[in-house]
């Protein structure tokens, strides 16, 4: 089973999500946040196995409650999570989080209950990863 916090300011977001991940077997969430501070503290009383992290939260950003989390919880995956349109944006905020292997962002296709399966076991899909960073590259040339 892989359990799961979901952190993120909108309440149907997170209640969306929940909603998706639930429906697999392998995968139970066991808390949420609204803001980065509530996820820090989640991940260090119920030592999750992955934290869906928004990167655009209250009181902590996605990105510091990402390095919080790292640093007190280094077993726990993170996936961040954004609806920027700017891909540059996130790929500028993944350049801060710890090289750890178990950072993502995450894809919202088909596949991203796979993705977080593999990100799970620290196998960042990055193929994926420098394919985004190629059109975050053309869309700043352009």
């Amino acid at each position: 089973m892989i359990r799961i916090i979901l952190a993120d300011d909108h309440a149907v977001m997170r209640r969306g999500l929940r909603l998706v991940l639930e429906q697999q077997e392998d995968f139970e969430v066991i808390g949420e946040a609204a803001d980065g501070r509530e996820a820090v503290r989640l991940a260090e009383s119920l030592k999750p196995d992955v934290a869906v992290l928004d990167i655009t939260m209250p009181n902590l950003n996605g990105i510091e409650a990402a390095f919080q989390i790292s640093a007190k919880e280094p077993g726990v995956a993170i996936v961040v999570l954004s609806m920027h349109a700017d891909e540059g944006y996130v790929l500028r905020a993944l350049d801060y989080l710890p090289k750890s292997g178990h950072v993502a962002p995450w894809r919202l296709k088909q596949n991203y209950l796979l993705d977080l399966r593999l990100i799970r076991r620290g196998k960042v899909d990055d193929e994926a990863l420098a394919f985004t960073k190629h059109r975050a590259q053309v869309a700043a040339s352009a």
